[in-house]
């Protein structure tokens, strides 16, 4: 048996086992992530990110959601890693590169008064709006915004973002009325999207305002997603519903994200240590 030392952290609610892989090169097997991810027999997460080092970057961010897959990014989740790296003194740089399957990004990270990292801004770099860049398998459609497609009875319109993963953008009048745990996993697993999908379905609540539930592809509903507040600030401001800044509230809590005139977007949000511990495997 191998006893692995562990850190539940969590980012506005999308909470993740973390685990530093920068000293050994510990790997876990999908079933061990889904064990490990359970909530009523596990630790509890939403999947296990890995701290590895990189010969990109300052460190290198190694995901999976809670069903054992691979995933390319979260930015809920890159947060939670400069929080890690910065106050388990990993590195003294406020600023450090991370390098993820959206390729390397930059963090700038904020102390509060114990000189713990308490808020970090993260540049995700820019949108990616090419259909078999997503991927969507829709040809001749570029870019895909408010595309219709019918699931269930309901008439619904898509915008594709990928912020290193992919996402369907969907606006709706009552994103807590709507049956997000019903369509979600549908559109999902939808052949349009041949690596899956992340949905967002999204409710304006004033000006530069929205409030966004998310179905995660390998996890299902989870109370936050970065890579997802950015995909809906993108896809606002594409169907004109919003601007260059904008407030997304989530179920878990707020990001303020910010589509700069260079192109590139910017997160801004918490996060958070829970508890750590050890566990065998």
């Amino acid at each position: 048996m191998q006893k692995i030392k562990f850190t539940k952290m969590e980012g506005i609610g999308n909470d993740y086992v973390y685990i530093d892989a920068t000293r050994n090169n510990i790997r876990l097997t999908p079933e061990q992530i889904q064990k490990i991810s359970n909530r009523n027999f596990g630790i509890g997460s939403d999947g296990v990110i890995f701290i590895r080092k990189s010969d990109k970057a300052d460190f290198m961010m190694d995901m999976y959601n809670s069903d054992g897959s691979s995933s390319e990014m979260c930015g809920n989740g890159i947060r939670c890693v400069g929080k890690y790296i910065f106050d388990y003194g990993l590195t003294k740089s406020k600023t450090p590169k991370i390098e993820t399957g959206k390729g390397v990004l930059e963090l700038d990270m904020e102390t509060n008064a114990s000189g713990l990292v308490n808020l970090v801004t993260v540049d995700m770099g820019e949108p990616i709006l090419i259909p078999e860049k997503v991927p969507v398998l829709l040809p001749g459609v570029n870019p895909i915004i408010e595309h219709e497609i019918d699931i269930k009875s309901h008439k619904l319109k898509f915008t594709a973002v990928s912020m290193g993963n992919p996402h369907a953008v969907i606006f709706v009048e009552d994103s807590d009325k709507f049956p997000v745990t019903e369509i979600g996993p549908i559109l999902e697993t939808h052949s349009l999207f041949p690596r899956r999908t992340n949905v967002e379905f999204v409710s304006v609540r004033g000006k530069d305002h929205f409030y966004q539930r998310t179905w995660e592809r390998g996890a299902g509903e989870t109370l936050a997603c970065g890579t997802g507040a950015c995909a809906v600030h993108v896809a606002a401001n594409l169907t004109n519903r919003g601007g260059r800044k904008s407030r997304i509230d989530l179920r878990g809590g707020t990001l303020f994200i910010d589509w700069t005139e260079k192109g590139n977007v910017i997160m801004k949000g918490p996060a958070t240590t829970v508890f750590e511990g050890e566990f065998e495997i």
